[in-house]
């Protein structure tokens, strides 16, 4: 896993122009069509792509012809970060930028200018070492922004300008569109943050009726079904195939039906069946949130990285992100987190994961 800071990144096609395009591009699948036609447009346009509020952050989109294809998020250094920091931190960037195969980048910091320049800097030059032309560079502090490329003060005046982005036509289509900007990652964060109160009570309830439940099940099953796991592994997936259809058919799972889904998910086959099962459609990235927030601690490690799978796969990079620290948390050693981690740290194209090797899980016992 890389000793960097959290790097969020989202490689749906974002939609929308870069900054001199007259014209809106094509929207990236499940996404609304932004049209980026100035520097306000694109400083709206951003929390929408990343789903929360940047703050204390340089983000890099990435551009294809006239489209916002990717965007990437990255803590910045702290003010006074030695050089050689914050160069190895602008390097690891620029190579997960690049393995996007973008012609072009616009970067945006968040903060003062003692925290953004140094590692804008340092990213501009790799991306420019690598042919990706810097088309743009703002930094954002409170309510205004300061373009780094322009000198002229008649537009980019020395105490900034002001911008509203909410009173931006990017950010109307972004709501009508239903997309979603959180106030911050930490909100991100919260909303898959295990159940409290009366409902984290009902779970671990659950969770102790399903473990009754495997037992009695591993007492009844024959000494040929045992060898092997046999027995698990017919009704782990039994459990999983029922989970996705009712997740697809819009039926709710019983606190009973998840606690069962998680202790069944600690044996790997069924684990395995189930990550060559998730896809990235909504239902997938639905089914596993919901998983994790009802999971006990211990089991935490299978859902979350089965969650961070889906939502990698469907362009929702910093989802991804959180639920792995999630798994990382509870086991720095589980696999398939382990495997999620090089994944998100390489910045791998969520179209690449259908290529990658997974394991070949029966689809029948």
């Amino acid at each position: 896993m890389n000793s960097f800071p959290p790097l969020d990144s989202d490689s749906r096609a974002a939609g929308g122009a870069p900054l001199a395009g007259p014209q809106p591009a094509a929207a990236g699948p499940e996404r609304a069509a932004l049209a980026v036609r100035a520097p306000a447009d694109l400083l709206a346009a951003v929390p929408y792509l990343l789903g929360f509020h940047p703050e204390r952050s340089l983000v890099v989109t990435g551009l294809h012809g006239s489209r916002l294809t990717f965007t990437a998020r990255v803590d910045l250094p702290p003010a006074g970060t030695p050089t050689r920091a914050v160069r190895a931190q602008a390097r690891h960037a620029v190579a997960v930028v690049a393995r996007q195969r973008v012609e072009a980048a616009l970067l945006i910091g968040y903060g003062t200018a003692e925290e953004v320049v140094p590692l804008m800097e340092a990213v501009r030059s790799g991306l420019v070492e690598r042919s990706i032309a810097v088309e743009e560079e703002l930094r954002v502090a409170g309510d205004r922004y300061w373009s780094l490329l322009c000198s002229n003060p008649a537009c980019c005046p020395p105490q900034g300008r002001p911008f509203d982005p909410s009173g931006t036509v990017v950010a109307a289509t972004a709501t009508l569109a239903g997309e979603v900007a959180l106030p911050d990652r930490a909100a991100l964060a919260a909303q898959i943050a295990p159940l409290t109160g009366a409902a984290r009570a009902a779970a671990d309830r659950a969770t102790e009726r399903a473990d009754e439940r495997l037992s009695a099940l591993l007492a009844a099953a024959r000494p040929a079904d045992l060898l092997g796991g046999r027995a698990l592994r017919v009704a782990g997936m039994a459990a999983v195939e029922e989970a996705i259809a009712r997740q697809r058919a819009g039926r709710p799972l019983s606190d009973d039906d998840i606690a069962w889904l998680t202790v069944v998910l600690l044996h790997p086959p069924v684990r395995d069946h189930a990550w060559v099962a998730t896809t990235g459609e909504g239902w997938a990235v639905e089914l596993w949130s919901e998983v994790l927030r009802r999971a006990v601690e211990d089991l935490v490690p299978a859902p979350a990285s089965l969650l961070s799978f889906a939502a990698w796969h469907a362009g929702r990079g910093p989802l991804a992100g959180v639920a792995l620290e999630r798994a990382l948390r509870v086991d720095p050693t589980y696999p398939l987190a382990r495997f999620m981690a090089d994944v998100l740290c390489a910045g791998v194209p969520p179209e690449l994961l259908d290529d990658l090797p997974r394991p070949a899980t029966q689809t029948t016992p």
